[in-house]
C-alpha cells in the first residue's frame, strides 16, 4: 500500500527547503497528499521563572513564536503552491514542553512523517523532541532527511540494518512501498549471532519474506570492524551508493514513553542519506 498521507513539521525557514523538496518528490511518486504543520515554538521554560515574570516578558515570547509560525507558513505555502502536488499547510504556536502532544496527534493520522535531521550546530532545541514525538507517541514511520540529500521519489538502492529486532522488523514492514520500488534491497547483517536458528543463513528468512513481495534482495554480512554499528552502516551505505537506509528506532526512558537511544542518535548524527525509522 503506497503512502497517501505525508506530513512534515517545520519550525525554521532555514531548514525547510530540503524537507519540502523531499516531501514533494514523495508526493509525486506516491500520488499522495502533503501536509505541512508550521509551528512557532516558545523555547523558554516558563515554569522556572513564572513567579517573578511580568506579563510583558510572557507576551514577548508568545509574539515572537507567533511571528515565526507566520513566516514559516508563508514560506511553505509559496513553496508547495508552486509544486503542483496536493497539499495543505497550517500554523500554530506551542511551548517546547508541550510540543510532543501536538506533533504526535497529527502524526497518528499520517502514513509517513518527513523531518529534518535533528542534530547539528544550527538545530533548535525542538528538533529532537519532534522526531521523538512522531516515532514514539505518534507511532508513525519517520523519514529523516539530511540537508544535503537529493530528493528521492523512487530509491535505487535501499540498505536495511537488520539485527532481528522487533523495531527493525516493524520498520521493514512500514517501508514496504520503498522496498517494492527499489532496484535492489541490501539486507545488512553485522556480526550475526553464532548460535540460533539463523546462524547458518543470516538474513535468509527476511530475504525470503521480502522476495514474496517482489523485492529484489541481496544479503551483506559484515564484521564489526568499527566500534559503533552506525559508523559501519554509514560506511556501507557510501560503498554501495545507497539512496535510503531502513532501520529500527530504539529508545528508552522511565519518565515518558521513550527518548532516542544512543545507537539511533549516532546514526542520525552521521547520516548522509535519508534514514527511514519506526518503533
Amino acid at each position: 500500500m503506497p503512502y497517501k498521507s505525508l506530513m512534515t513539521v517545520l519550525t525554521d525557514v532555514e531548514q525547510a527547503r530540503p524537507v519540502l523538496d523531499q516531501l514533494i518528490a514523495l508526493a509525486e511518486a506516491q500520488d499522495a497528499h502533503a501536509d505541512a504543520l508550521c509551528l512557532g515554538v516558545d523555547r523558554t521554560q516558563t515554569g522556572y521563572y513564572y513567579a517573578g515574570a511580568n506579563a510583558m516578558i510572557l507576551q514577548e515570547t508568545l509574539t515572537r513564536a507567533t511571528a515565526e509560525a507566520a513566516d514559516t507558513l508563508a514560506f511553505a505555502r509559496d513553496y508547495l503552491g508552486k509544486s503542483g502536488i496536493r497539499w495543505s499547510a497550517e500554523d500554530g504556536v506551542a511551548q517546547i514542553a508541550d510540543l510532543g502532544r501536538h506533533v504526535a496527534h497529527r502524526a497518528r493520522f499520517s502514513d509517513l512523517v518527513v523531518l529534518p535531521k535533528p542534530y547539528g550546530e544550527d538545530r533548535g532545541a525542538e528538533a529532537e523532541p519532534i522526531v521523538e514525538a512522531a516515532l514514539f507517541e505518534g507511532h508513525a514511520p519517520v523519514l529523516v532527511v539530511p540537508d544535503a540529500a537529493k530528493p528521492m521519489g523512487k530509491p535505487g538502492t535501499v540498505n536495511i540494518g537488520w539485527n532481528e529486532s522487533v523495531e527493525a522488523m516493524r520498520s521493514i514492514r512500514l517501508a514496504m512501498p520503498f522496498l517494492r520500488e527499489a532496484d535492489v534491497v541490501r539486507i545488512v547483517v553485522i556480526d550475526p549471532p553464532k548460535h540460533g536458528p539463523d546462524r547458518s543463513d543470516p538474513g535468509g528468512l527476511l530475504s525470503q519474506m521480502l522476495s514474496r513481495h517482489g523485492v529484489k534482495c541481496e544479503i551483506d554480512v559484515l564484521s564489526k570492524t568499527m566500534t559503533r554499528v552506525s559508523d559501519i552502516l554509514n560506511r556501507h551505505a557510501t560503498d554501495t551508493a545507497a539512496d535510503l537506509l531502513v532501520m529500527g528506532a530504539y529508545g528508552h526512558s522511565r519518565f515518558r514513553e521513550a527518548i532516542l537511544g544512543g545507537a539511533t542518535r549516532n546514526m542520525l548524527e552521521q547520516a548522509a542519506i535519508p534514514v527511514f525509522m519506526a518503533h
